[in-house]
């Protein structure tokens, strides 16, 4: 492949997964495991986390809606708990790693976020905020679905990505945690990489990429 673009999702990939942030919720106030992602995962393009990350809601829609769904599966989660739990900690060798890719190819990062905190990783503290604007300052270019209205797993959210970047999606690596958002883009023919731990994307990006990461 002769590689024109690593194209890179933010959170559960460059920062830690808000995932293991639900889980410790969870875990402490006596919910099930994987209870907030399992209200996510109904109605996945028209629940309240679908439509506040295409800005249709704002935030005090979203902790409503959410609570509502909540409430119809037997527990009471506000949508503004959800919201404080969503900002990981940035990840620095994976960061590392972005460097070295933009020295040799070009980078995009496709994120599905919304409104809330301060800047695109949602963050309520001004340090933290910063630094993941820092990171961001670092890509070719940045797709949030909360600006443009537009969420992954949509095929259109990639394929305006391959459009600013003037790039062949056949010669482009995408780095995901869902594995729901990287199947569009294995379908347009993208090398994907799901994340699962950072090893395991330092081994999986090098091996697709000949790069060399510490």
């Amino acid at each position: 492949m002769d590689l024109q673009a690593v194209l890179w999702d933010f959170g559960g990939v460059l920062t830690s997964s808000p995932f293991d942030a639900f889980n410790r919720y969870e875990a402490e106030h006596g919910l099930p495991k994987d209870f907030i992602r399992s209200i996510n995962a109904v109605n996945g393009d028209s629940n309240a986390w679908a439509r506040f990350e295409r800005s249709e809601i704002d935030a005090e829609g979203f902790d409503k809606a959410f609570a509502r769904e909540a409430r119809a599966k037997g527990y009471n989660v506000p949508g503004k708990t959800v919201l404080s739990l969503l900002s990981g900690d940035l990840r620095p060798r994976i960061i590392a790693a972005l460097k070295i890719c933009k020295i040799h190819v070009k980078t995009g990062c496709i994120t599905n976020n919304v409104k809330s905190g301060k800047g695109a990783g949602m963050s309520f503290d001004a340090a933290k905020a910063e630094a993941v604007a820092n990171v961001m300052a670092l890509f070719d270019h940045v797709i949030e679905s909360s600006k443009i209205g537009l969420r992954k797993p949509d095929p259109q959210i990639y394929a305006q990505m391959c459009k600013t970047l003037e790039i062949d999606p056949k010669a482009c690596i995408y780095i995901d945690d869902l594995g729901i958002n990287l199947k569009p883009a294995r379908a347009m023919g993208m090398t994907t990489i799901k994340a699962l731990d950072e090893q395991q994307i330092l081994d999986d990006l090098a091996a697709a990429t000949g790069f060399t990461f510490a």
